[in-house]
């Protein structure tokens, strides 16, 4: 599988070889195979522009999905920005928080939602079980 990265973002320092090894790993637990799926992690006005483009909301988010299909997953668009506020604000580690953005956009990919309290509570499971195997 080819995990396409794109870094256009100064806010958290990446690494690339991680990032795969993350979204290889959630795939792998949740069953799901496929043969690519790009991440762009953004700045927040990028985040907001797209937030506001197809959500028709300008407010920062964690991350955007655009799921495409079964060879090609999809795109998650994750702001690392928000990341670093949120964990910063609750005294936690912001590369976690960018792996559960990223899970989460795979959960959003594979067909999950949360738009109701019943969904969002399976999809919060998934997150968590996701990230026990990390």
């Amino acid at each position: 599988m080819k995990v396409h990265i794109t870094n256009k973002q100064r806010d958290l320092k990446l690494n690339a070889k991680s990032v795969r090894q993350v979204v290889s790993c959630v795939l792998e637990h949740l069953g799901v195979v496929c043969d690519e799926v790009a991440l762009y992690f953004v700045s927040t006005k990028t985040i907001c522009e797209l937030h506001d483009q197809f959500f028709q909301d300008p407010s920062p988010t964690d991350c955007i999905s655009f799921p495409l299909g079964r060879e090609h997953l999809g795109e998650i668009f994750v702001c690392p920005a928000t990341a670093v506020a949120y964990a910063k604000k609750k005294g936690l580690d912001p590369y976690r928080e960018v792996n559960l953005y990223i899970i989460h956009g795979l959960l959003h990919l594979i067909g999950y939602d949360d738009r109701t309290p019943q969904e969002k509570r399976i999809m919060r499971k998934k997150e968590k079980s996701c990230m026990a195997v990390l």
